[in-house]
């Protein structure tokens, strides 16, 4: 009596740093639920809020030690003809307890300063990684409709938890033409984090981002009031307060500029959106190095964070996409701005 080959998991990962797993899905923690897409290059997560706002997060195959991706054949008598031969239908599972599941070992680790303000003196003595523990966390999805399984070993314990799997949630992504972009602009993720909480503190309801050919303008206002923040293409204040601190006699340094790049189709690109969205942003603003903000021609907005991997070297990715507001219901661009001058999934 003959017995088939039990197949083999749709997905099977192995990745020996959770925290990394943990800090690239909470920047895009603001919803419940997030869709899953095995590949064979990576698994892409991804939530989205009343089809305006999209947030993607990548996990490549390169942040695991081990990873297979072994899609289902696709059977010659199938009716469904869309689907292609190395495609495996999205699934859409809880973030919130896949991001509970993650910090059940080290807890505290994952609280330390991220890349962007590491302090070599601020470690725990008896932290994993101090103490040359090696923890592992095993990803496993069987076969459509099964569970994810998550597996974290640490010091000798296991942990297994297993996540049921639902429906996809959206059938498709916010639209982003990346070949008609009528901005591009890269800077360094601190400053834009700065200016996002310099504006935040008017509660405001509206964000309105306008970049000509000489600036970056960010604008809020709400009810309590309206704010500001302008950045300056060639960044001259940062030049001339390096030469002053260098003094006369140094050799001038490479223009380090705030803003690394700067393109601006037209005369100018101005679009609003609700300040809440952009503010769910704060995880990914605080955990990249470098954003990349673009505005395609349709004024849909992506904002792309890189992020530095901690184990490894390399660097992973994370997307926002936001739908713009309506002019004509509530727009109201600022006349003030008028003088002031004339972001690869």
């Amino acid at each position: 009596m003959s017995t088939q080959p039990e197949s083999p998991p749709i997905l099977s990962a192995v990745s020996s740093s959770a925290r990394q797993l943990f800090l690239l899905l909470r920047c895009i923690g603001f919803g419940s639920k997030a869709q899953v897409q095995p590949t064979e290059d990576g698994i892409r997560f991804s939530v989205e809020e009343s089809s305006v706002m999209e947030g993607m997060a990548f996990l490549g195959k390169t942040l695991f030690s081990s990873f297979q991706f072994t899609p289902p054949q696709v059977q010659p008598d199938t009716v469904d003809t869309t689907q292609e031969s190395g495609d495996v239908d999205p699934f859409s599972i809880s973030l919130a307890a896949l991001l509970e599941t993650l910090q059940i070992f080290g807890l505290s680790e994952l609280s330390k300063p991220t890349p962007w303000n590491r302090d070599p003196y601020n470690r725990d003595a008896f932290s994993a990684q101090a103490l040359g523990l090696s923890g592992i966390c095993r990803l496993r999805y069987d076969s459509v409709g099964s569970p994810l399984v998550i597996i974290l070993e640490e010091a000798g314990i296991s942990t297994t938890c297993k996540l049921v799997t639902y429906e996809p949630a959206y059938d498709s992504d916010i639209p982003f033409a990346r070949l008609e972009l009528g901005m591009k602009i890269i800077m360094q993720a601190s400053y834009l984090a700065d200016a996002i909480t310099e504006l935040s503190t008017s509660n405001p309801e509206h964000l309105t981002i306008r970049a000509t050919d000489t600036f970056l303008i960010l604008s809020a206002s709400g009810d309590h009031g309206s704010a500001v923040v302008q950045f300056h293409r060639d960044n001259k204040a940062v030049q001339e307060n390096d030469a002053l601190a260098a003094g006369p006699n140094a050799v001038p340094k490479r223009n380090r500029g705030i803003l690394e790049t700067f393109q601006v189709s037209g005369e100018s690109f101005s679009q609003s959106y609700k300040f809440s969205h952009i503010s769910n942003t704060k995880k990914a603003l605080q955990s990249a190095i470098k954003v990349s903000i673009r505005g395609d021609s349709q004024g849909v907005l992506s904002l792309q964070f890189m992020i530095e991997n901690l184990e490894g070297g390399g660097v992973s990715f994370v997307d926002y996409r936001f739908i713009p507001l309506v002019r004509d219901e509530g727009y109201e661009e600022d006349e003030e701005l008028g003088d002031i001058g004339a972001p690869e999934s």
